[in-house]
């Protein structure tokens, strides 16, 4: 197996599962990093020179080598132009999950936001019961220190459905669950329209006899074959088939009832105490129990879940200083991670350093970026992490800054984050993005810790 941007969070899970399977593992990335430290101690052999040359020799072979590549890679790379004109077989990363999930009963958690949280609870609930599962997750999981988790026993597989690039059009789930449509990525789909056609067409491709559950209100018209049942869940809606009720918040901590069409189980206890997390918790529960999961093996693995890296991810919690850290990149993910936090710490002061993900979203949605971001009491902005994308002119995070209406704001070149954060006062402090900004959570956290020691 030969792995093109071995580094993504769902490349390195398929990594993990090949290298379990016993397959030799070979790949590229474009840059270094903690994931692929362990994926090299884990048995990958991972370079980060795209030199043709350098491929190594047993991997040169198309009647034995298998070539796998993530959609951020463009099509113009060296490798991957290389192993297409050689003849090789060449898959996405999402064609190599659906092949694997085509001959297990999947579980695909789709949704503009959500989905991480979401597949993990659901994962971390049958895996702590009878039932078990296999996981491919994009994130990792704390309680288990990985983004993949595999049973001996069990054929459910928990997929966290990717919609960029239409990825989760290659999967044919058993059952589903939808948290979120918000339009995104409308550089693939183009239109709001596209992009939540696209959650249509992924309805469709659940097999008969499945289930699809979906948070009550999100503009999806879902296309069910014969035999799919349908379900909603929501957090507060009693409307919905699944949702809570009782919901009690303090003291740093969050219990509720989770209510079914069956059955109601009492004072459920969030393991990770944020409000988002009991929608995320009721969707993972009505999967849990749809699939035989029982009462008490649901409330203690609730208040077991530990949560996922760089979600809503506590560096720091005490009297003196709080330091979270979350993947937020999409305006509603940072209005909720920002409106979370500001729950919990109420009264205190709020700085946010945010880093831009893509130039197409940053033109896109700077209005409903500014509206977020508005939300805290101070802004740190860094430059655009561009990603996949080249830059677009006249698109950079001064489309941003000008339109928050803080008066506490300002942009700061990356270099320059932690000697601007060390000269001020900080009380409680969020880094969000889905750049490169995870690069400076450890540093962040030691000079805080030295700081407010």
């Amino acid at each position: 197996m030969y792995f093109i941007g071995a580094g993504g969070i769902g490349m390195s899970a398929l990594i993990r599962y090949f290298l379990a399977k016993g397959k030799r593992v070979a790949g590229y990335d474009r840059t270094p990093s903690a994931l692929i430290a362990k994926l090299i101690t884990e048995g990958a052999a991972i370079r980060f020179d795209d030199d043709v040359a350098s491929i190594p020799e047993d991997f040169r072979n198309r009647n034995t080598t298998l070539v796998v590549y993530t959609p951020a890679v463009p099509d113009s790379h060296r490798e991957l132009t290389y192993f297409r004109r050689a003849g090789f077989e060449v898959l996405k990363r999402s064609q190599t999950l659906g092949l694997i999930t085509d001959s297990s009963r999947g579980i695909c958690v789709a949704g503009t936001h959500g989905k991480t949280t979401t597949s993990s609870m659901t994962a971390h609930l049958l895996k702590q019961s009878t039932v078990d599962c296999n996981a491919f997750l994009g994130g990792i999981l704390k309680n288990y220190d990985s983004n993949l988790a595999l049973s001996q026993h069990s054929d459910l597989t928990v997929i966290e459905a990717d919609e960029y690039d239409r990825s989760f059009h290659f999967l044919t789930p058993y059952m589903a669950v939808i948290t979120s449509a918000d339009p995104d990525h409308l550089d693939v789909y183009g239109t709001q329209q596209a992009y939540r056609a696209a959650f249509g067409k992924f309805t469709a491709l659940i097999r008969p006899g499945g289930a699809l559950i979906m948070k009550k209100g999100v503009d999806v018209t879902p296309d069910l074959q014969h035999d799919v049942k349908l379900y909603t869940y929501s957090a507060t809606d009693e409307t919905a088939d699944f949702h809570a009720s009782g919901i009690r918040v303090g003291n740093g901590e969050i219990f509720f009832d989770f209510v079914s069409p069956e059955i109601r189980i009492t004072d459920v206890r969030l393991g990770v105490p944020v409000r988002t997390n009991i929608e995320n918790g009721i969707a993972a529960m009505a999967i849990a129990l749809l699939n035989g999961v029982t009462d008490e093996e649901m409330r203690a693995a609730m208040a077991t879940f530990a949560g996922v890296q760089r979600r809503f991810d506590f560096q720091i919690k005490n009297d003196r200083v709080v330091y979270i850290d979350d993947y937020a990149h999409h305006p509603q993910e940072l209005r909720s991670c920002i409106q979370s936090v500001k729950e919990l710490y109420r009264g205190r002061r709020v700085t946010g350093v945010f880093q831009p993900h893509l130039y197409t979203r940053t033109r896109d949605f700077a209005d409903e970026f500014a509206s977020a971001l508005s939300l805290l009491d101070r802004l740190i902005l860094l430059d655009i992490y561009p990603a996949r994308e080249e830059p677009i002119p006249g698109v950079t995070s001064e489309m941003i800054l000008r339109k928050v209406t803080l008066s506490e704001k300002t942009l700061c070149r990356k270099e320059e984050l932690l000697s601007l954060l060390e000269k001020e006062d900080t009380d409680v402090l969020i880094t969000l993005g889905a750049g490169d900004i995870d690069s400076f959570v450890e540093p962040v956290r030691e000079m805080l810790n030295k700081k407010y020691a």
